[in-house]
């Protein structure tokens, strides 16, 4: 369990914020990752069975002494990073994350627009 699932193990909410912008490569947040000091490979796994579960593993057990996981995870979702480890999340888990953002924010419009009517 990490912060981003209940104890369940089941995805929680997350919150996302981040905003497109000109400079959304310059966000300082990738300079305090700790993987900038792992191999990337450990972290874009092939497939998600076998020997990939093991390297799925090692990526988050690093993802889970990273002081801007929230930020990765937050970025990997608004920006659909659909391979590899992000934010401690495997890309089953940033799937079932999205899909929960994105029905949670069509209800939101939904009911804005109900309102408004």
């Amino acid at each position: 369990m990490n912060k981003f699932t209940n104890y369940g193990g089941d995805p929680a909410p997350v919150a996302l914020n981040y905003r497109y912008n000109a400079d959304w490569d310059s966000d300082d947040w990738r300079t305090q990752a700790a993987c900038r000091e792992a191999p990337p490979d450990m972290f874009f796994p092939v497939g998600s069975t076998g020997p990939a579960l093991n390297q799925i593993d090692a990526a988050k057990a690093v993802c889970r002494g990273c002081d801007v996981q929230s930020e990765c995870l937050e970025f990997a979702l608004a920006t659909n990073q659909e391979a590899g480890v992000w934010g401690g999340t495997s890309e089953d888990e940033r799937r079932r994350l999205r899909k929960q953002w994105l029905a949670a924010r069509r209800r939101r419009l939904q009911g804005a627009t109900a309102a408004a009517s």
